[in-house]
């Protein structure tokens, strides 16, 4: 397109022309111009617009074709859209060129900031395609070496036998235990600072002293060895519910995703020994095969913890608690609340579960606790700290030693 002599060009109209006969291009032009002079007015003469550079300059390409000429009329314009369209329609008069008979139409009127608009999102695809692929990766890597840095700068030491743990790991009512110091880092820089590491098959006493404090998450690997470990801590510490990463797969390497679904999937300790003794229940080992072929002589006597729960049940049942409780007990079932009472059996805290433990730190001398969940070695220590008498729940835990003065009593 040759220049048009024009500030800003907001509109160009296309027009295509046929005229019966051999023409040259200023014979378009001066016919574009003198028909059209006087037909829309002063404000709209061509010749004016020209002048004042309200249009640019009128482009003709001619072709001659079997004795007539064909082409295409350009006519730039910085008017508005109405007044460029009758500017189109009056090109549509002019009905001779020289001597010659001629037609013209009106193709189109071509928005030229549209174009512009289309050039822009096209080009702005394109940065951002470059940006994406080529800035932000790295933007990332640099945001994820500092997290990595700042987490792994943040690994603390607990105890005497300085174990790996998350910042200020005595300050959290819960806490989760793992087996190694890079099982540690991998919970840090996934933003979970209430970890610790036990640090090998023997669990150090510090960290068994510590179990007895809080609500405790054992987060093991999905193998034989989180197994190994597993054994040893429920040996000496109390836990309270159990987290595996997937089969085959170790805490250290596990993503956030993975990470987060494990702990939200945890299980309490009491549903897992159930397992394993149904199990098994189902499948004897070979050994009792053996021995009903070779019946022993003396029957063997129960394990000493077996012989603690079935005196703890004996007790429990001996004597009933107050009706109250009871009728209390069946009240919360299915909703995961605590009840606690006074001496006067008058309600002193309704908690859910999981606030049980904060609340009776916190709380004066209570008479009965009453609660929608299992009841547990830790739950009866600070039972017995907090002077109480009665405590009932839905279900008995791992309980190896049991106040003489405290009556506990389950649904189950």
């Amino acid at each position: 397109m040759a220049k048009m002599y024009i500030d800003t060009v907001k509109y160009v109209i296309y027009a295509n022309i046929e005229i019966g006969g051999l023409v040259e291009k200023p014979d378009v032009v001066g016919a574009v111009f003198g028909q059209t002079e006087g037909l829309l007015g002063d404000e709209l003469d061509l010749r004016e617009l020209q002048k004042n550079g309200r249009i640019g300059r009128i482009e003709v390409d001619l072709q001659a074709r079997g004795g007539k000429s064909v082409g295409r009329i350009l006519l730039p314009s910085s008017l508005d859209m109405v007044e460029t369209s009758i500017l189109g329609a009056a090109l549509e008069t002019v009905d001779r060129v020289g001597p010659c008979d001629a037609r013209v139409n009106v193709e189109k009127i071509e928005d030229t900031r549209s174009v512009k608009r289309k050039t822009v999102v096209d080009r702005a695809k394109s940065l951002l395609k470059t940006l994406l692929t080529t800035e932000i990766p790295e933007s990332r890597e640099i945001s994820q070496l500092v997290r990595q840095e700042v987490k792994t700068a943040g690994v603390s030491e607990y105890g005497s036998e300085k174990l790996p743990s998350g910042p200020n790991i005595t300050t959290y009512d819960s806490i989760i235990i793992v087996e190694g110091r890079a099982d540690v880092i991998n919970l840090l820089k996934n933003d979970i600072n209430n970890v610790i590491a036990v640090g090998g098959a023997n669990v150090p006493k510090t960290l068994a002293n510590l179990c007895r404090e809080k609500e405790v998450t054992v987060f093991l690997d999905g193998d034989r060895g989180g197994d190994i470990i597993l054994k040893e801590l429920s040996q000496v510490a109390e836990i309270d519910y159990i987290a595996r990463a997937p089969a085959g797969k170790e805490v250290e390497e596990l993503a956030r995703k993975e990470i987060i679904k494990c702990l939200r999937s945890k299980v309490p300790v009491e549903q897992v020994d159930n397992a394993k003794q149904k199990a098994e229940e189902s499948y004897p080992p070979r050994q009792e095969y053996q021995e009903r072929r070779y019946p022993p002589r003396h029957e063997e006597k129960p394990p000493a913890e077996e012989s603690a729960l079935q005196d703890i049940t004996k007790i429990s049942t001996e004597v009933e608690p107050p009706q109250m409780l009871l009728t209390s007990l069946n009240e919360l079932e299915n909703t995961l609340r605590t009840r606690i009472y006074d001496e006067q059996l008058a309600l002193k805290y309704e908690v859910p579960v999981r606030d049980l433990i904060k609340t009776l730190t916190d709380s004066a001398p209570v008479y009965a606790i009453v609660l929608d969940g299992i009841i547990t070695q830790r739950l009866v220590d600070l039972a017995e700290g907090k002077g109480a008498k009665v405590l009932l729940g839905v279900k008995m835990g791992n309980i190896f030693r049991k106040p003489e003065e405290m009556l506990i009593s389950t649904k189950f």
